[in-house]
């Protein structure tokens, strides 16, 4: 049945005056506005940032190394551990343990208290040549942690005196350069003058056997 103000086509209402240009623009605005507001809501969301701590590390320092100096030493004797750039009043939980591991090998333990973000270990530490990994974790922090590969190498200084312990002089604890009982440059040997007024033999034998 046809009214004098729609006809159905199809399933359609279609409303007698209406282009269908005009009707894609309308559901064109609508859709515009939709987006309008959803960039809206997304620029006002939160950035996500980093969790508390993870942009904190922790460095070896050999014992001449400052305290303030960032950079890492991977070789060392003696050394400490020093952190930076953790948040405040946080802590960090370290070890140490030989590479590869070995049941029974020395390893190292401690905690790093942060009040101001920064902070190092009390006192030096020391461990037998050899390689090692260092290991560390936020307090109450979650995963496995961080970690760096180092080495511990001490130089042995050879005794006072030269190799083996030999006094200066000559080998075995020998006579100095020069004859017994004299020292270098001392004086001359005693010399036996023959007596300009005699020649004769058995008196200088004599003089020789005293």
């Amino acid at each position: 049945m046809r009214t004098a103000s729609t006809a159905r086509i199809a399933g359609t209402v279609r409303t007698p005056g209406t282009k269908p240009a005009a009707r894609a623009a309308r559901t064109g605005a609508a859709a515009l506005t939709a987006l309008t507001l959803a960039g809206t809501a997304l620029l006002g969301a939160p950035a996500a940032v980093a969790a508390p701590g993870d942009n904190g590390d922790v460095k070896i320092h050999a014992d001449t190394t400052p305290d303030a100096d960032q950079r890492n030493n991977p070789k060392v004797c003696q050394f400490y551990l020093a952190a930076f750039n953790f948040d405040r009043g946080q802590g960090v939980t370290w070890i140490i343990e030989p590479q590869p591991a070995k049941r029974g090998s020395a390893t190292l333990t401690g905690t790093l208290a942060l009040p101001t973000g920064t902070g190092r270990t009390t006192g030096l530490l020391a461990l037998p040549d050899g390689q090692y990994k260092l290991t560390w974790q936020i307090v109450d922090g979650k995963g496995a942690g961080k970690h760096k590969v180092f080495k511990v190498e001490c130089k042995k200084t050879p005794p006072a005196g030269g190799p083996e312990g030999v006094a200066p002089g000559g080998p075995n604890g020998g006579v100095p350069a020069g004859g017994p009982g004299l020292s270098p440059g001392g004086p001359s040997p005693l010399r036996l003058r023959r007596h300009p007024l005699t020649t004769n033999t058995a008196l200088i034998r004599a003089m020789l056997k005293t």
